[in-house]
Parts: structure tokens; sequence; C-alpha cells
């Protein structure tokens, strides 16, 4: 039975709408509750996290639209979904090489107006993209379009964590965040919508009036940040401390366990689950809701327990990928398994951003940023490993298993963190009662 006759059959498109529409409203207010009480020397910060929010939105959206027009771009230019599916890893590898030298060339601005100068380069890019004619020249767009993303990201978690109390920088970073995670729950359906109705390159020009607004928001809603003097021997000797290496490894590990699978979702629902096109929107917008409610739960925990919370929610990652093969046969179960593992998958993120603004005490711009470079890295890699299984002859439920394996990776280096963790705490303890006694 298709997609539209399951909702009438459950109740209609009417409820569908209805549920979704309480969703937005309660995500609103979260938003609009947290960032009011957000406050510093009085003044509220809501308006500068928001237009954080509102660039996210834009730059998530042309980043993971690529999923959902997948088999179009196959089509339009008569390559191999693997071979498609490396404008994922152009688009990431791009993210991972660009974002620490575009971070160091904009070292010395002004944090707001580097974060303008990146937004007209998303402009830029996206019209690039839907101009293109040939596969090549769309590769070549989304590189562009990429390199605004990691330096982005990297900077714009400085000012959102500036904005507020340390004891709310991790759910000020979640707010920001919480751009990127809409854009899956309207962007990339909204945009694989139009795709599919009105071409592809149409999807690829409504992202340049979202840039044109996310950069007016921040022109006039962005406080002015002076950066740091920065010392690059310094920064270089800080983000090589084991605790960032070991963030900025998870960080990789994490996007590889899931753009494995999720570089090819819309094949798989089409081909396994034997969904419509139209239906395959839908289930992106369940896994968009997933990932915005894990963001939420993401930056609590960040703020509460850091590397238990990542430790917990790569275990859970593990049990999630094996159970996947079973549940892709059908409508329900898919969808369902779709919306947990989004929910734990971005439950990891805010946590690990949050992390290596922390530990890389003295270099936050050159970590915030190698961490977006980590995390595209991941999915450059892991778009490229599924890749690499499709075309060994091995099915779509295969991806879910190497994910897995790659999660019980991550679960070995993340019980690596937390030793180094506690034996530090131990030292300083240690350290503190021999100062503390009498000589």
């Amino acid at each position: 039975m298709g997609w539209r006759n399951e909702c009438v059959r459950s109740g209609g498109e009417g409820a569908s709408v209805r549920t979704r529409n309480r969703f937005f409203t309660l995500r609103v207010r979260w938003l609009v509750a947290l960032s009011t009480r957000t406050k510093d020397n009085g003044i509220s910060m809501r308006k500068p996290l928001l237009a954080l929010a509102v660039s996210a939105f834009g730059i998530g959206t042309s980043e993971f639209i690529i999923m959902g027009l997948l088999p179009d771009l196959a089509r339009s230019f008569t390559v191999s979904i693997p071979k498609a599916g490396l404008l994922v890893s152009g688009y990431a590898l791009s993210v991972t090489v660009g974002s620490p030298i575009v971070a160091l060339a904009l070292s010395r601005m002004d944090r707001k107006h580097a974060l303008l100068i990146l937004m007209s380069v998303f402009i830029a890019g996206n019209v690039c993209c839907a101009l293109a004619p040939t596969y090549g020249l769309l590769l070549g767009a989304r590189v562009l379009t990429a390199l605004c993303h990691g330096a982005f990201f990297g900077i714009g978690s400085i000012v959102a964590s500036n904005l507020v109390p340390r004891a709310e920088r991790a759910q000020a970073i979640a707010l920001m965040f919480a751009g990127l995670t809409l854009a899956n729950v309207l962007g990339v359906p909204a945009g694989t919508a139009l795709g599919h109705a009105f071409g592809w390159r149409f999807a690829f020009w409504a992202l340049v009036p979202i840039g044109l607004l996310a950069a007016a928001g921040l022109l006039r809603l962005v406080p002015s940040q002076p950066a740091e003097a920065m010392h690059l021997k310094h920064e270089l000797h800080a983000v090589l401390r084991p605790q960032v290496q070991l963030v900025l490894a998870l960080s990789t590990l994490s996007s590889v366990s899931l753009f494995c699978v999720f570089t090819y979702i819309a094949p798989i629902l089409e081909s396994v689950t034997h969904l419509a096109p139209s239906a395959v929107t839908w289930v992106l917008v369940v896994f968009g809701v997933g990932i915005t409610l894990g963001n939420l739960l993401g930056g609590r925990l960040g703020d509460w327990k850091q590397m238990p919370s990542v430790l917990g929610g790569f275990v859970l990652l593990i049990a999630i990928f094996l159970l996947m093969p079973l549940t892709e046969h059908s409508m329900i179960p898919a969808t369902v398994m779709v919306f947990v593992w989004g929910l734990v998958q971005f439950a990891v993120g805010s946590p690990l951003q949050a992390r290596v603004v922390d530990q890389a005490k003295g270099a936050p711009n050159l970590a915030s940023t190698l961490n977006q470079g980590a995390f595209n890295l991941g999915n450059a890699s892991g778009a490229a490993l599924g890749g690499l299984v499709l075309t060994a002859g091995f099915s779509y439920a295969s991806l879910s298993i190497a994910s897995a394996i790659v999660a019980v990776v991550a679960v070995v280096i993340a019980l690596s963190a937390l030793w180094l963790e506690r034996r530090d705490e131990r030292r300083s303890l240690a350290l503190q009662e021999q100062e503390a006694s009498p000589a």
C-alpha cells in the first residue's frame, strides 16, 4: 500500500499536518524560551542566536539536499548512483581541507564580518550549482559552496558561546545548530519536492533568497565580536592535545557512521522499502524531526555530562544499525527506525562540538573549525565507504552493518577519552590536596 493511502488509513494527511504544526509550535516556543533567558549584561541574546540559526538552516539545506535529489541527479547526468554520491564526498572534502585555510584567512577579522563573507560564498556557490551544465561543473560548484560551511559553523559556534554564560554554552551552540536540524525537517523535504516538481536546478535557486535573508539577519542582528590575537604555534599546540584529537576522531567516526547509510537513503527507500519518490520526502521529514529532537537533547546532555553522553549514544547507534536491515522492507518499521536513528545520531553532535571548545583552551577558533572539518571528513569517508560497499556488489542492507562496525570503533575511542578525563581529574584533585596539606 502506498504512503498516501497509509496516511489516509491512519487518519488522513490533515492529522499529519496538525501533528507537524504542533511539533513546530512547541519547537519555536522552546527556541524563544531558551534564547529569552539567555542574557548578557541585561541584553537579550535571542535575536543574534536566531540569526545564526537561520544561516545554519540555509547551509544545512544546501548540504543535505543532495540526498533527496541523488536519483534525479544521476539520471540527469547519466551517471551511476555511487558516482552521483561523489557530490556528497566532494562537498565534505572541501569542508575538511578548505575550512582550516578559510578560518586562518579570516582569523584577524571581526567575526561578524567573517560570517557575512562566508554567507556571500554560500550564495555564489548555489547560483553556480543551479547553472552548472555538466556533472563536473556541478561538482566544482559544490566544492565552492562547501568553503563557507566549516568556517561558518566554527566561527558561529564561538560567537554563540560568547553570547551566553559558560554553563549554557552547549545549549547556545545547539540553538545555532537547530537551524541545521530544521533544515532536515523543512528545507531538505521542501527542496526535494521542488526538485521533483520543477527539476533539481530549481531546488538550488530556492536557496539563494534564503542566503540573502540570512546575510541580512547577520548584518542587522549579530553584534560585532573582534577576533582575539591568533598565534599559530600556540593554536596548533592546543589542538594537538590528546583530548582534542580524540574529540576530532569521534566527530569523524560519527559522520562516517551517518553518511555511509544516509547518502543512499533515497535509493534505499525507493528500491528496498518500495516507496514512491514523494513518500521519500515525508520520510526525510521524519528524519528531520528526529535529528531536531536529538539536537535539543544533545545540548542539554552537553551541559550535563559530555563524554558519558557521547559513549552512550554510540552504544545505542550500534544497536540501531544492526536492527536497521530488519526494518527496511516495510514502510512503518523503516520510518520509525529512521526517526530513532536521527534522534540518537544528532544527540551525539552537540556534546562533541561543545567539548572541543572546552578542551582546546586558547585555540577555540581553529579547534571549532577543525571539528567541523572532522564531521565533514566523516561525511566524505562515509559516502565513499557506502559507495565501495555497493560497488563491491553488496546489498543496501550491508551499509548499516558497515556503520555498526564504525560505531564500535567510536565506542573504543570514547572509552579512551573518558579514561583520560578521569585520570586528569584524579591528578588535579591530588595536586589540590597536596597544595592544601600543611608543609
